[in-house]
């Protein structure tokens, strides 16, 4: 491999810093926004349903982290693989794995890979994952975080090869609201914007923002009812995501109540989840404003899932709520109401 740092500029090179393989780098994080905006001195990346991974290959150790820190060498050994046969033997690349039903990234199935933990069963599963690369953290000894986000992406395409399942994130540059039409139009989930000057965050950042087609939340699960008539498993399940507790003077977290969702479950996953979720039943309610009901089972604030909605209530409950899936990466104390952000420029 060619020596890279030639084709920096000279202020270039004297950003990057010598570092030992790291053993874990935070990623960073789009911030939701309402407005929409083209600007030359921003790229805009297709939004895509799937997991978010960083890549780790140290000689010949790699390691696939989730945003969590859980480790998915046996849920995705082709990308194992895919890392092993990069000349580049010492990275740290960002991206997010996504399987897709008809054209569309399915975050709903890819949950049929994301359960599995055994390598033999992931490689005869039948449904096939796809890494789109976005970012390059690390490399050669060296962490790139303080290089623009344009001389970052040059990076990838100079020192990666890009077959599947590994493929480079193509991006638009200066047409963000044509491209989030185009996006909304075909069914994706919306696009991400990034400042192309910015570097690298390890946390939430404005330098990237998020455009969605559609309003969705990830929220922790902490109680179901039980199902009526010939369903089966669960009704409905209770969620809820962390806020500030102003009451009483109070500036603790506490869980607050968005609702119930009983849309969006197939038979297996209402028979299957019902029993992990029976696993961590508890007696008292976790929410702090929870709802009554004799017909409800509370369980701790363990399990975190995305789900889509139409739009928030006044008083702070999804309206028209349907589960999309189980998401694994996610801590749940993590998990607070998303909203719209200011303006780019703000």
């Amino acid at each position: 491999m060619s020596d890279w740092r030639e084709a920096l500029t000279q202020e270039e090179r004297d950003d990057l810093k010598k570092s030992d393989h790291p053993k874990w780098m935070s990623p960073m994080l789009a911030t939701l926004t309402d407005k929409r905006f083209s600007d030359p001195d921003w790229i805009y990346e297709r939004k895509l349903d799937g997991e978010r991974l960083l890549l780790f290959r140290d000689g010949g150790d790699v390691r696939l982290m989730t945003r969590n820190r859980k480790q998915a060498n046996d849920t995705y050994p082709e990308l194992v693989e895919a890392c092993l046969d990069q000349d580049c033997t010492d990275f740290v690349i960002d991206g997010e794995v996504v399987a897709f039903k008809d054209g569309v990234s399915s975050f709903s199935r890819l949950q049929q890979r994301m359960k599995i933990t055994k390598q033999k069963e992931a490689r005869s599963s039948d449904v096939a994952i796809h890494f789109y690369v976005f970012d390059l953290l690390h490399v050669d000894g060296h962490d790139l975080d303080a290089l623009p986000l344009r001389t970052r992406k040059q990076l990838l395409r100079r020192l990666f090869q890009f077959d599947k399942p590994l493929h480079f994130t193509p991006h638009r540059n200066e047409d963000g609201e044509a491209y989030f039409e185009e996006a909304c139009a075909k069914g994706w989930e919306g696009v991400i914007a990034k400042r192309a000057d910015s570097p690298y965050h390890h946390s939430r950042s404005r330098d990237w923002l998020k455009f969605k087609c559609e309003n969705g939340q990830e929220l922790v699960i902490a109680g179901f009812t039980e199902p009526k008539g010939e369903r089966k498993g669960f009704g409905a399940l209770l969620v809820g995501y962390y806020c500030q507790d102003k009451r009483d003077g109070g500036d603790g977290e506490r869980l607050c109540y968005a609702g119930k969702v009983g849309t969006g479950y197939d038979d297996d996953f209402l028979v299957e989840f019902r029993d992990r979720l029976e696993a961590h039943s508890v007696d008292e309610c976790p929410f702090a404003d929870g709802p009554g009901g004799k017909d409800v089972t509370w369980v701790e604030p363990h399990f975190v899932g995305e789900f889509g909605f139409t739009e928030w209530t006044d008083d702070g409950k999804l309206r028209h709520p349907r589960f999309l899936g189980l998401r694994r990466d996610k801590n749940p104390r993590d998990v607070v109401r998303e909203s719209a952000g200011e303006t780019a420029d703000g």
